[in-house]
């Protein structure tokens, strides 16, 4: 049995919405960062015609600059990349006050964009990848030889791939579309949006054409094992940072979506049945997190065997240092390597002294944070350097 919930829209929904309404919108996009930025590439902020904002490109950094400069791309429709950061002086004027650089790509979308936007649209409610490439800046050299070309008539195009359909749409040129294709694709593989760069007719060179790819890769899984109050408490926590998140137990009546309703899927069947069957459907992949709630040996043990001979991002068990000491040693008996064995992150989360759920839940999401991104775990007023690190 498995229940679904529905998630909140999105900055991607809420300008699809307003577009099919015939609404056009003003999206800022942040394409690039340097030093201690305070949002990754991809970061989105949409103005709509009657001033709404949805989603930040700063955390309230440069979002009142960026506000008026979005609603003249609306008025005007020509599109603009714009740094911020250039010089302190600049950066205090519209409070970038982190030390970091970012440029932000702003353009208008309007109903002309509707193709792209419904094959992007319905990619993600299959659950599919996709992926949207914006040529953001060009210079005014064309190929060697050639005449020159208008950069301005480069600005603001997109190609469009989606779900495995033929591309939408068109950067300028069939080879620059196909170099761009390629390497979109590599960067949607990884789950990453970034930037790159190409002469006019796809040449792997500096100058010419920046071209920024929107990675709309579907949301990483976080598995909870175990219906118990911790669970609800990590699925929450897991919701918040963006997971796909599922609560799987092989009792009925402790396993409802009333007592799990952050999750996405609530699923009764035996833990290690069920992760096998996701395995061998390809539902799994090297993002997925997934944390062992049980701790009962008839559960955990064919479970974590499973899940620590795959390369997932984070495998993480509750229990006491005498339950994990057992555990260790039926999983070595079980012929797992010390190597498989190190990556169990047991007892689960980070020391942070808490007592209930959602304390333990947040000391779960750190150490699973920490995890991803390289970080210590130690308070950022004992580190030097800087604390937004590029991913």
């Amino acid at each position: 049995m498995t229940e679904r919930r529905q998630r909140v829209p999105d900055v991607f929904d809420e300008a699809h919405r307003r577009c099919r309404a015939g609404e056009p919108v003003a999206l800022a996009t942040v394409v690039a960062t340097w030093h201690s930025a305070p949002q990754p590439p991809g970061a989105t902020m949409l103005v709509a015609v009657d001033g709404t904002v949805t989603g930040s490109v700063s955390g309230g950094c440069v979002e009142a600059d960026l506000y008026e400069r979005a609603r003249r791309v609306l008025a005007t429709g020509a599109p603009e990349l714009i740094r911020y950061g250039i010089s302190d002086d600049d950066a205090y004027a519209v409070g970038l006050t982190c030390g970091g650089v970012l440029d932000v790509f702003v353009e208008r979308v309007d109903s002309g964009a509707l193709p792209g936007l419904d094959a992007v649209a319905a990619a993600r409610r299959a659950a599919q990848p996709a992926a949207v490439v914006t040529c953001v800046a060009a210079d005014a050299g064309g190929a060697p030889g050639a005449p020159p070309t208008d950069p301005a008539r480069r600005l603001g195009r997109r190609l469009v791939l989606a779900g495995g359909q033929r591309p939408i749409g068109s950067l300028g040129d069939d080879r620059l579309d196909d170099a761009a294709s390629a390497d979109a694709l590599g960067l949607l593989a990884a789950g990453h949006s970034g930037m790159l760069r190409y002469g006019y007719t796809g040449q792997r060179r500096g100058s010419g054409v920046s071209l920024f790819v929107t990675a709309y890769a579907t949301p990483p899984r976080m598995i909870v094992f175990g219906a118990i109050d911790f669970a609800a408490a990590v699925a929450r926590i897991g919701a918040f940072l963006g997971y796909r998140v599922t609560v799987c137990d092989a009792r009925p009546v402790f396993t409802t979506a009333r007592r799990f309703p952050e999750a996405d899927e609530v699923v009764v069947q035996w833990p290690h049945r069920y992760l096998r069957t996701e395995l061998e459907a390809g539902r799994v992949d090297e993002r997925t997190v997934v944390c062992v709630l049980t701790h009962d040996p008839r559960f955990d043990v064919p479970l974590l065997e499973l899940a620590l001979r795959h390369p997932l991002a984070y495998v993480g068990a509750m229990g006491s240092r005498r339950t994990h000491d057992d555990r260790l040693k039926l999983l070595g008996e079980a012929g797992l390597t010390e190597a498989q064995l190190a990556r169990l992150a047991s007892p689960i989360g980070l020391d942070l002294g808490g007592r209930t759920p959602e304390e333990t839940a947040v000391s779960v999401a750190a150490q699973i944070v920490a995890a991803r991104w390289g970080g210590t775990g130690r308070p950022l007023a004992a580190l030097d350097g800087p604390i937004h690190r590029p991913g």
